[in-house]
């Protein structure tokens, strides 16, 4: 049993020897193997990557090549350029140095030239002096025969000399005068139609003749006597209230205002139109309401008066000189709607400092405000344009503008050409056809004293004014005026219009000198 077992036990050692013997051998060829596969991919990953190496260093060589190449040739480009620009600089010295020399030489030339003239010169001086000389000798000599064949002395041949020469001097001067004052006349006149024109032309507004009554109306008849009252006492204190006249006559369905002041009159008619409808007339009411209707103008005259700077284009003027300017819509002068008026001045005097050149801002503000002066109360006395000037001053205007608004009717002296378009532009606005009517007495009285101004001026026969007083016609004594002193004459004529006178538009005067040589035959 024991045996067995021994046996049993010897028989597995040796099975394991022989299994460890075994498996020894075959590990070993197996790792054999292993490491020659292991060193051929080895050989083979070293071969691929010498291979790779080589490819790199040929493609990094070309590109080095390349951008070596690439340089190079900029350079070269660079270089060419450099000289490119030298060889022109030299090319421009040259040129410059030829062109020098060449200034040099005609220097040279003209010095020798000049140094020739100037010996010329010396001696014709020279000869001129000697000349001269032999001159005056001559003409002591001719003076001395010349006393002794008229009988006169040097002094009294001056003095007829002087005499005569100031005689055709006077007639000369007379005749250049006319012909320069024509050509003036002719260019300015041209220049001031072309100016004044396109002025009108760009300030083309419609115009109505305001009146000096308003019509309200009703609804029937029977309203009149609630307007009237008991005993006229509604009617009384709408007058005391407004300062307008109430006419109620028999024009059916209407109620007059009449007053010169527009104001009081828009006042007027606005508080009758509301009492109308209201339907309630006693004083009390009347009071109240013609109170409100007041305030509430007063605020629209300053909403018309900053609409109007709007419109214009105009800032930076003092709100209570706004105010004034939003009264300009409540007057009127000759009839003319004075808002309206000052508006159409301002636009015309901004159009013509545009084409002389000046500040249209100041013209247009010296237009608008030219007839500011109107709109204060009636109880300070004074002329509008003094007054107009003072007010704004008062407000810091301008100093052009406030001299414009004061000189606009020469009331002071004009100190900028822009006071002197405000004047022609008011006259522009004032002479327009329509714009402004004017009692048949004043007109009446115009006419005579434009005949007897010009009748005042000696070698005058007679004066006759037509055209509605744009011209005047003057017939002198032909014996007295010549034709060269009759052009003097229509000058001074016009000349003494403008000082004393005030006319609106211009006035032509025309002077007359007719000759009659009667003879008759038997």
């Amino acid at each position: 049993m024991q045996l067995d077992l021994l046996m049993v036990i010897i028989i597995a050692v040796g099975t394991a020897v022989i299994a460890f013997i075994l498996g020894w051998v075959i590990n070993s060829k197996i790792g054999k193997n292993n490491i020659a596969n292991a060193n051929d991919k080895a050989q083979k990953i070293v071969e691929d990557a010498e291979k790779e190496a080589k490819h790199l260093k040929r493609e990094k060589l070309l590109e080095v090549k390349d951008e070596w190449l690439k340089k190079k040739q900029e350079f070269d480009n660079e270089v060419n350029s450099k000289k490119q620009k030298l060889q022109n600089f030299e090319k421009q010295l040259e040129s410059r140095e030829e062109s020098l020399e060449k200034k040099y030489d005609v220097v040279n030339q003209k010095e020798k030239t000049n140094k020739e003239l100037e010996k010329t010169l010396l001696q014709q001086k020279e000869d001129l002096d000697r000349k001269t000389q032999e001159l005056d000798k001559l003409i002591t000599e001719q003076n001395i025969r010349l006393e002794k064949t008229a009988g006169l002395t040097s002094d009294e041949a001056k003095k007829m000399l002087m005499e005569n020469m100031i005689s055709k001097a006077k007639s000369d001067a007379s005749q250049a005068i006319k012909e320069v004052r024509d050509q003036a006349k002719a260019d300015s006149k041209k220049e001031a139609q072309r100016i004044v024109i396109q002025a009108i032309q760009r300030t083309a507004v419609d115009h109505s003749v305001e009146s000096t009554v308003s019509v309200v109306q009703i609804q029937n008849d029977e309203m009149k006597g609630r307007i009237i009252g008991r005993e006229g006492r509604n009617i009384r204190a709408f007058e005391a209230a407004t300062g307008v006249d109430v006419i109620v006559d028999d024009t059916p369905e209407a109620v007059i205002l009449s007053a010169f002041d527009q104001f009081r009159r828009e006042v007027a008619r606005i508080s009758l139109e509301r009492l109308i409808a209201d339907g309630r007339i006693h004083p009390a009411r009347i009071e109240e309401i013609v109170e409100k209707v007041q305030q509430e103008l007063d605020e629209e005259i300053q909403k018309e008066g900053e609409n109007t700077l709007i419109q214009l284009g105009l800032h930076g003027i003092h709100p209570e000189l706004v105010k004034y300017v939003g009264k300009m819509k409540y007057r009127s002068s000759y009839g003319q709607n004075l808002l309206q008026h000052s508006i159409e001045v301002a636009y015309l005097t901004g159009i013509m400092a545009a084409e002389l050149g000046f500040d249209t801002n100041l013209a247009k503000r010296a237009g608008l405000l030219h007839d500011v002066g109107k709109t204060i109360d009636r109880d300070v006395e004074g002329p509008h344009a003094l007054l107009g000037y003072e007010l704004t001053k008062k407000y810091n205007e301008h100093p052009i503008v406030v001299n414009a608004v004061g000189s606009h009717h020469e009331d002071i002296e004009m100190e900028h050409p822009i006071a002197a378009l405000v004047q022609a532009a008011d006259a522009i606005s004032g002479a327009r056809p329509g714009a402004r009517r004017e009692p048949l007495e004043s007109y009446v009285k115009r006419l005579e004293n434009l005949e007897a101004l010009a009748k005042s001026f000696e070698g005058v026969a007679k004066t006759y004014a037509i055209q509605a007083g744009r011209e005047v016609r003057v017939v002198v004594e032909p014996d007295k005026i010549d034709d060269v002193v009759a052009d003097r004459l229509s000058y001074e004529i016009a000349q003494k219009i403008q000082e004393e006178m005030e006319y609106p538009g211009q006035i032509k005067v025309m002077v007359i000198r007719e000759v009659r040589k009667i003879s008759y035959a038997k």
